[in-house]
């Protein structure tokens, strides 16, 4: 028998899922995510739902693995120290596409080099001054990005600065123009930053599911989720981590798909982290021509039309005291629950509840705790990180007994920007406990902690509730609002014309709030979506309901929809896209651009010919590598003209090939001796 084995790693939970032969979930199962090291809760959960189905390791025939990691790691700030080589641009381009922003203080090298639109050099690259960059960063960074001007009309100088930066480093390099065959070189210089930030993160993800899957005994071949929903080999994402950004929320569209048929919906995924949503037309996911988006980044990665909010059941309560009544804000950063917490660590956590109870003062500190992430890469951090770091250690404590000056406050921001430590606090989650929509952890601490969150005061001096049941009625409140802003925004965003112009303000404006109310006076309001939500997460059963009445839609809620990512997982197919221009370089000279470099034709339909068939044996070459048992190619041409003097004529032409084939699964034959030279 050969079944299929669908993983998918959130931000709280690792989900696992069997599709057999049939096409039918033959089990499925959650373990929490292991954040010091995610082969723990990979491993659970396979084991969980290889015993859930009594399938045997042996009879999986195909490993495949979705992931919201890089998608919350770029939300919450996150990922390695990366160094940038900026080649023939200006300092002011830094401040394009929020790349400066992005960079947090890494380092950066603006230097001689570049070429021009026609992929002609313009000035030579200046190697002493990468030479003495490479050198002194090399030992501090986890990796490097480069990005050179018009380098997708000539790659020359980034692939000899890969060169030199890899042959004196070992560091791993991201080169823009093979993330992104478009021009802007500023937001290609993001992607590749992006990118080079990520690759330890997802090397890790993914060589320890291997090494966990082989010591189950599962020797088939892994394939990862992209972003825009298709599957790549293991190999390829540790290349480009970049294009997994979205690949849960890609997957959960592949597998609401799936589970309920629709062919026009909004789809709505709730993870421990962010909400992520996405708009189903005639059955295929929208993809975004701009590129992927999370959280304030716009990449250059192709991915799913995706609106990525940091929204989820972990999200941190912010309570804000200002005004006369004060109020509730979710995320966007994710932290560990309450009641989770005190699962992990009972005793330190109640008794420090409890303490902050007596107290009859309420504390900046109250109910949160901190952890040292084990494991993680520590190269750059400056003395204070270090001896905060060390202070913190790897068990649970209080926060208020590490932080001892002002000045740790940023020492802490940056820590926690590294992914190095993870802070505890009330979530959504800790709400639910309290009014009996989640049972999994520890409640009596989840309602210690809405307790404490209750008694603080807002501006007029009154307390935010009378109770902690009043205080995660208010929390659950604010998230089916905020759910409900997010879903009227993505809707607002896709509705085309003037009503899409400011999603965010159409969404709050006060005749569309009013009007989901069903106002009622001189002038009657009615508004709300006119698509169904699907909603999907462990958690979508017991928030969206109400979400669904918040915006006027019918609110679907499929069986398996909270195992959705792990279904989509397996259930996708590869598909490989390569693109190249042809540009007019002169009367009757046509010049192709690709990332072998350029070459010139004197025949337009001779210089599209070679463009096309260079860009087809790459995408199958690429689709084959993947895993594709059976490619299929698809050829689309953008050729744009200009009138001139009452003739036609050439100015540039886009070439996009699409190789796709769903994965090939081992034999049986294949899969035991894989096993044989394994063991």
């Amino acid at each position: 028998m050969a079944v299929l084995l669908g993983v998918d790693t959130g931000g709280t939970y690792t989900d696992a899922v069997l599709i057999g032969e049939d096409q039918s979930v033959l089990a499925s199962a959650k373990a929490l995510t292991t954040r010091g090291d995610l082969a723990i809760g990979v491993g659970g959960a396979v084991r969980e739902v290889l015993a859930a189905a009594s399938v045997a390791p042996g009879d999986i025939a195909m490993a495949s693995l979705s992931t919201t990691l890089a998608t919350n790691a770029l939300v919450e700030g996150q990922g390695g120290r990366a160094a940038l080589v900026f080649i023939g641009f200006a300092k002011q381009d830094l401040d394009a596409h929020g790349l400066r922003d992005a960079l947090r203080g890494d380092p950066v090298l603006i230097c001689a080099g570049g070429h021009d639109h026609a992929g002609s050099e313009t000035v030579a690259l200046d190697e002493d001054a990468l030479g003495a960059f490479v050198k002194a960063q090399g030992p501090h960074v986890s990796g490097f990005a480069v990005a050179s001007r018009f380098a997708t009309r000539n790659p020359a100088h980034e692939q000899r600065a890969v060169a030199l930066i890899r042959e004196r480093t070992g560091r791993p390099v991201s080169a823009s123009h093979q993330l992104s065959a478009k021009l802007n070189g500023p937001k290609r210089a993001l992607t590749a930053l992006l990118n080079a930030r990520l690759i330890g993160m997802i090397e890790g993800l993914i060589g320890r599911a291997e090494t966990v899957l082989s010591e189950i005994g599962i020797t088939a071949p892994m394939m990862v989720v992209r972003g825009d929903g298709a599957l790549i080999s293991a190999a390829q994402a540790r290349e480009k981590p970049i294009e997994t950004i979205l690949s849960g929320p890609a997957a959960s569209i592949v597998g609401a798909r799936w589970l309920t048929g629709a062919t026009d919906a909004m789809v709505s995924d709730i993870g421990g982290t962010t909400t992520d949503i996405a708009l189903l037309r005639q059955g295929q996911p929208a993809i975004d021509p701009a590129g992927a988006r999370v959280g304030s980044y716009r990449t250059m990665v192709e991915a799913v039309a995706m609106r990525t909010t940091g929204l989820g059941g972990d999200s941190e309560i912010t309570l804000q005291s200002e005004g006369l009544q004060g109020g509730v804000f979710l995320g966007p950063r994710r932290v560990l629950p309450v009641s989770l917490a005190a699962r992990i660590a009972p005793e330190v956590v109640h008794s420090s509840l409890d303490q902050q109870l007596r107290s009859a003062v309420p504390g900046e500190f109250d109910a949160r705790f901190i952890r040292a992430v084990e494991g993680q890469n520590t190269e750059g951090l400056g003395s204070r990180e270090t001896d905060l770091l060390e202070r913190i250690g790897p068990e649970i404590q209080p926060l208020g007994s590490v932080i001892r000056m002002r000045i740790e406050h940023e020492v802490l921001r940056r820590l926690v920007g590294r992914g190095l430590v993870q802070l505890a606090g009330p979530t959504p989650s800790d709400a639910s406990h309290v009014v009996g929509g989640l049972d999994a952890w520890d409640g009596s601490a989840a309602e210690k902690a809405m307790q404490l969150l209750a008694r603080r005061r807002a501006g007029s001096g009154s307390v935010f509730a009378a109770s902690a049941q009043d205080m995660a009625q208010m929390v659950i409140g604010q998230l089916t609002a905020q759910t409900g802003i997010a879903l009227l925004e993505a809707g607002f965003a896709e509705e085309g014309g003037a009503l899409a112009a400011e999603p965010e303000a159409m969404a709050r404006h006060v005749l569309m709030q009013k009007g989901l109310r069903g106002h009622r006076n001189m002038v009657r309001l009615d508004t709300g979506l006119n698509l169904p939500v699907i909603g999907l997460g462990a958690s979508a059963a017991a928030y969206y309901p109400a979400v669904g009445t918040l915006v006027g839609t019918e609110m679907v809620l499929p069986r398996h929809g909270d195992v959705a990512n792990a279904i989509g997982a397996v259930v996708g197919r590869i598909r490989m896209r390569e693109t190249g221009t042809v540009s007019a370089a002169g009367e009757g000279l046509f010049r192709v651009h690709d990332a072998g470099g350029p070459r010139d034709f004197t025949d337009q339909t001779a210089a599209l010919a070679a463009l096309e068939a260079t860009l087809s044996a790459r995408a199958v070459e690429k689709a084959q590598r993947a895993g594709a048992a059976d490619t299929h190619t698809q050829v689309f041409q953008d050729v744009k003209t200009a009138s001139v003097e009452g003739r036609s004529v050439f100015v540039e032409a886009t070439v996009t090939v699409e190789a796709t084939g769903r994965p090939g699964v081992a034999s049986p034959a294949a899969r035991q001796e894989a096993s044989r030279v394994g063991g």
